[in-house]
């Protein structure tokens, strides 16, 4: 019998986005203190620096702690990002997919993409492919990716006759409606791109998953006018503390191997159905080829 080695997070070299506040911040003080060298990719330096003094000083200073700078809207920051890890790093064990935002109004990035399906979707599929080759050189790896219970909202599936999202921003903009409806799409592609990446990488020794941290008290939506900070006040009254909504994550990234099921959905450390949309195989594929010509269709306008 193949006598196999319990997999623990210590030692690991993990790369995680969306780390300077929320659930990232939390997954990334628990991972240092048990014993993962962290890469934390963030926008703004100063406040990744602050981070990983933090992280440092939490671990005992017996951690490795990079900082990789990124702006999740723009795919050249993208890949400057994954080419600076890449070769900084020999070695990827985990690839934490997080960073997230909410635009109430609609808006195109440097690419004319919109912006929350610029950083929820394409942000982390474009990541995910260009340390794709370096993670699949270990024996196991992980990609996690940070989805939510929001996708419910998104019945319809995805609309790939409107991925420019103009529809979702005619509902009545004090609701916040479209930005709702829009956010539930993107975390609708999280756990399709999840579904079909765990389908492409069956064999490889990589393991995807994706989870609902449910509904958590952060710094989320707080840059998008007066509506949405009251929103959310109200919301943290019966709302998660972030430690406790990165305890799955944390849990994905430190479990035994046989815990997780390759491309699936997770909340509270247990392995849940998403919504009927979220389980249409063909859409997934056709997510991905879209996706794939998004990211492929900027590289080449670049390159030109």
């Amino acid at each position: 019998m193949k006598m196999t080695t319990k997999w623990t997070v210590k030692g690991k070299y993990v790369i995680i986005t969306g780390v300077t506040s929320g659930i990232g911040l939390a997954a990334a003080k628990e991972l240092a203190i048990r014993g993962a060298n962290l890469g934390i990719v963030a926008r703004n330096q100063s406040k990744a620096n602050e981070v990983a003094a933090q992280l440092k000083a939490i671990a005992g200073h017996n951690i490795t702690v990079d900082i990789f700078v990124a702006d999740m809207s723009s795919q050249q920051s993208i890949r400057l990002a994954a080419a600076d890890i890449l070769g900084r790093w020999p070695k990827i064990d985990i690839l934490i997919n997080n960073a997230g935002a909410m635009f109430v109004t609609r808006e195109l990035t440097v690419d004319d993409i919109e912006n929350t399906w610029a950083v929820n979707h394409l942000a982390p599929f474009l990541l995910t492919k260009l340390l794709l080759e370096r993670l699949m050189e270990n024996e196991h790896a992980r990609i996690i990716t940070t989805a939510s219970h929001g996708h419910k909202m998104a019945k319809k599936g995805i609309r790939f006759d409107d991925l420019s999202a103009e529809g979702f921003y005619n509902f009545p903009q004090s609701l916040m409606g479209g930005a709702n409806f829009r956010y539930g799409e993107t975390k609708l592609a999280n756990i399709m791109f999840t579904a079909e990446l765990g389908r492409r990488l069956e064999g490889t020794g990589i393991t995807a998953s994706c989870f609902d941290p449910g509904l958590v008290a952060t710094n989320f939506n707080q840059d998008n006018g007066w509506l949405a900070r009251l929103t959310m006040a109200v919301m943290k009254w019966f709302s998660r503390t972030p430690e406790k909504g990165a305890e799955t994550l944390v849990w994905l990234a430190d479990c035994d191997e046989m815990a997780v099921s390759n491309g699936s959905y997770y909340k509270d450390m247990q392995s849940i159905s998403p919504s009927e949309a979220a389980q249409n195989k063909d859409s997934a594929r056709r997510l991905w080829e879209v996706s794939e010509a998004q990211i492929r269709r900027k590289q080449s306008q670049t390159i030109g």
